[in-house]
């Protein structure tokens, strides 16, 4: 049980419900209410973000250990020792290979996008997590592509990525936003651990509370872009939609709150607010999924 457990907490296999979510939603976005996706594609485009998702993990704590040491993560297995260094390299060139075969299976977009997250993926875990001003942005990025990549899933074969609905495209944007300010939340936790292995990260440059407040930023413009759908047209699906006011509410509500310690308290509780960020993302997801599912079975 305490080696599942070790092997669960190195995949971070919890995200696979949320990417499962965000990439049904890009799906049914671009259907545009008119029924769900295809079971065999939905499930090749879920296993391919899983697959990619878990394997990159691994990797990235493996590469971590000693900066995850220095920070004290017990969260972490390979720190407490429940997993081996050498057991979460198998884990990625067991899982890696296996996220891009699904995704060559669901059509030519999504093999691209997956090809490129993948490739990038690796050399954030290996090169450019050091340069957090850079790898920030990335993680960001990973929060975001699953719409995309759920927009492109239902597309035919040979059709290429950019003739993807404008609308999910600003959907990814909101999510890159959040997700970039719980990176440099992130960054501020491991600030101490950082500073000895010499990794640049905002914190190093403006400092802990410039930093804090540069996360609560994002998440304030991410609470502004969050009611463009609600009353921007275009959007069709959430337009004047009051499910989606009352689920996007929960989240802005959530996140407000997360900025305004953020921004006004000079040592928040980081690790109580990354938590409570991420389920306030969850119901961000709920908000975009819950208008579209009604839709259907109107």
């Amino acid at each position: 049980m305490k080696k599942i457990k070790a092997v669960w907490e190195i995949m971070r296999l919890e995200h696979g419900v949320m990417i499962a979510i965000a990439i049904l939603i890009g799906s049914l976005i671009a259907l545009k209410g008119q029924g769900f996706p295809e079971i065999d594609k939905f499930l090749l485009t879920f296993f391919t973000a899983l697959f990619l998702e878990a394997s990159t993990f691994a990797l990235n704590d493996y590469y971590d250990l000693e900066i995850d040491k220095k920070n004290k993560r017990e969260d972490r297995p390979l720190v407490r020792g429940d997993i081996s260094p050498k057991s979460a390299l198998y884990l990625f060139y067991i899982f890696f290979p296996l996220g891009i075969i699904c995704s060559f299976f669901v059509n030519f977009a999504c093999f691209i996008i997956a090809l490129i997250t993948a490739l990038i993926a690796i050399l954030y875990d290996v090169k450019i997590k050091k340069i957090k001003l850079i790898g920030n942005f990335y993680i960001a990025y990973v929060m975001a592509i699953p719409f995309v990549f759920g927009g492109a899933a239902v597309l035919s074969q040979n059709t290429l990525f950019f003739k993807i609905d404008p609308s999910i495209f600003v959907i990814a944007f909101i999510a890159f936003l959040a997700g970039s300010g719980r990176e440099i939340m992130k960054d501020v936790m491991d600030f101490e651990g950082d500073k000895e292995k010499g990794v640049k990260s905002f914190p190093r440059y403006i400092g802990k509370r410039k930093s804090n407040i540069l996360a609560a930023i994002f998440y304030l413009i991410a609470i502004t872009f969050s009611f463009f759908p609600f009353f921007m047209q275009r959007f069709e699906i959430y337009y004047l939609n009051y499910y989606y006011l009352g689920s996007v509410f929960i989240t802005d509500t959530m996140l407000l709150s997360t900025s305004i310690h953020l921004i006004f308290k000079k040592k928040p509780h980081l690790k109580i607010y990354r938590k409570f960020t991420l389920i306030a993302i969850f119901f961000g997801l709920i908000a975009f999924l819950l208008p579209v599912i009604i839709l259907i079975f109107h």
